[in-house]
Parts: structure tokens; sequence; C-alpha cells
């Protein structure tokens, strides 16, 4: 009677896989499939860009680099640098010449704003850890800030000695200062708050550029200060966490169709290493279709934590073959070779 019974539900069951119904769905299933595959595939993209490299931002310009081992929000960075391989202090104009010298597409730089109502160019929200003053910038005018030693603080050795000491008198430069200097480059100006004056602050600096001068910038920070600073000068491109979100979030619902959110348009993905993977069309079609709705895509290592560079010769070998969108470096000097002389061998 048992064999009988499971006969009985072997032939039902071959049954049901035979009949037309399911023989429908499952053709239908597999197209749908198969579109979303051939939608999403990268190997039909054309080349995107003519000269066939990526897009490098130089991080702080050309800085000193140091471990990511147990690094927090508090940890002072200049005390832990590796032993120096160049004279160069991050966010600083040398700093910056040398990237764009190097190969550099676009340099990003922090910004703190001053008690005379300008913005000085530094990374870390008090002065203690790098320089020989302490307190916050906004305590002090761009005219104190420059009297400042930004070389102090910073040791590879556990303060045996301070290789920089006495090297970084003056060096603390203004935004102004920085546009004066390069006129025609490129920048990412990261705001270093959560407060939303410093967005309307930095709106208003900027407005006085050319159209053409601000086609060259693009800006992120926190929630509040890009929500202010979009408001008043729209044109700019820009990111923090909430235009992340409200792009990515959907894109990820039905970007497999092709669509691609409104809050995608005219902004900045910074896409952490780990996460990339699980983009739609990445990375070719990804890239293209941002690249259509005039979206910069900058891709940076790790998790997305800490701002996590392509630094090395090996760490580029964990980019997808013929990578063509942003890669986030602190060794603009190691890694912009590498792809300058990958065009010499391909022309």
């Amino acid at each position: 009677m048992r064999r009988m019974k499971t006969s009985k539900a072997r032939v039902q069951k071959n049954a049901f896989f035979k009949h037309p119904s399911f023989k429908r769905v499952a053709i239908a299933v597999g197209i749908f499939l198969l579109f979303i595959y051939i939608n999403n595939s990268s190997y039909l993209t054309k080349d995107r860009d003519g000269n066939g490299g990526p897009f490098l931002v130089a991080h702080r310009g050309l800085g000193q680099t140091f471990s990511m081992e147990g690094i927090d929000g508090d940890t002072c960075t200049a005390e832990r640098i590796f032993e120096p391989e160049h004279p160069y202090l991050e966010n600083t104009i040398p700093s910056m010449e040398a990237a764009f010298e190097a190969g550099a597409d676009q340099v990003e730089l922090d910004i703190r704003p001053t008690k005379d109502g300008q913005f000085a160019v530094f990374h870390d929200w008090t002065l203690d850890c790098r320089t020989d003053g302490s307190g916050e910038p906004k305590e002090y005018t761009m005219a104190e800030l420059k009297q400042l030693d930004i070389g102090y603080g910073y040791t590879a050795d556990n303060g045996k000695t301070y290789p920089f000491r006495g090297q970084g008198i003056g060096l603390m430069p203004s935004l102004a200062e920085v546009f004066d200097h390069f006129p025609g480059e490129a920048f990412l100006i990261h705001i270093k708050s959560n407060e939303a004056e410093e967005g309307v602050q930095l709106a208003r600096f900027l407005a006085n550029l050319s159209e053409m001068e601000r086609e060259n910038i693009t800006v992120y920070g926190g929630d509040e200060p890009v929500a202010a600073f979009k408001e008043l000068l729209p044109e700019v491109a820009v990111m923090s966490k909430a235009t992340m979100k409200s792009c990515l979030i959907p894109y990820l619902a039905a970007g497999w169709s092709g669509y691609i959110p409104s809050a995608c348009e005219k902004t900045l993905l910074l896409i952490p290493e780990k996460y990339a993977p699980w983009l739609w069309g990445w990375p070719n079609k990804f890239l293209t279709r941002m690249e259509t709705v005039g979206t910069q895509v900058v891709i940076v290592a790790g998790g997305g934590r800490w701002s996590e560079g392509y630094d090395t010769v090996e760490d580029l070998e964990r980019l997808p073959k013929d990578f063509r969108g942003g890669i986030w470096t602190n060794r603009i000097d190691r890694i912009a070779p590498e792809f300058q002389n990958n065009q010499k061998v391909e022309e």
C-alpha cells in the first residue's frame, strides 16, 4: 500500500511539472531572469572613457599615511604615521600641487570655519593632534592659524622623533587661497561638521565664483550642512548619508530594470568596496547609468567607515578589470603612474 501511494505521488508530481501552465510560468521566469542578466551585464557596455583611464581622487592631496588598525574617531593619526617617504603634509597647497602633478583628476580637502568668517583647510576637529596649538579652529582667525606649525605632532616612532616639526609654520591655507592658487582644477570639499550654517557659509562663498569654476566643485559632508548648501546652490553636485540613501535604496529595489531614481541625478556616490558588487550592473553598467544623469561614482576601499584608499599597486588588483570609475587614494604618487604606464602600453 505504501509503495502504491508513493508511486501515485510521483505520478502527480511529474504531471504537475508537465502541465502546460507550469511550462509557461517556467519560460516566463527564465525570460525575466535572462532580461535582468542582460540588462545589468557589463560585458556589452562600451568603453566609457576615451582615454581608457579611471578618475583619480587624491584624498587630502598627498599626505602622510598611517595604520588603520584599531583607530576610532578620537585617534590622533599624526602620532602613528608610517616612516615618511615624501615631504608633504595633507591639506596644504604643496601637497595639492604634488597630487595634481602626480596625476590626480580631483583633490579632496577638508574645511573648518574660522573666527573671522573664513574657511581654513584642515581636517581635525581640534588643533591639538597635529599642531602646536589647542582648541578648535573656529576659535582663531585665519591669520592666527597661519602662525601654527601643522607638522608639529607627526611621529613615526612613538614620539622619539618628529620629522616635520618646525616645517609646517604658515602651511595651513584658507579655502580662498586654494582656489586662487589652482584656477580651473577640480576639488571635492568636505564639510567636517553637521552644522547647517556651515553649508550656508560655503554656498555664499562659492556663489562668488564663476559658473565655470563651480562646475569643477563637488561638496559632501553631514546631512544638515549639505541640505542647506544644496538649497542655495542646487547646480553643484553634493553627497551626504541622506542623499546616498535616497538614491541607492530605491535603486537597489528597482535598478535591475534600468530605472534610475531622480535622487541619483547630479550627485556624488562614494561607494565602499565591500558593498559595490551588490549594485545592479556593477561595475560598468552602473557607472554608465550614473554618468548619464551627471553623477560621479568613486569607489572607496574597505567598508566605508573610514576614508581608506587604494594606496598600493596590490590594492588595485582588487578592482574590477578595466575599471573606469573614480578611485579614492591616499597615495596618488603610487597609483597614478600605474594607469599612466598602462595607457602607454595601449598606445
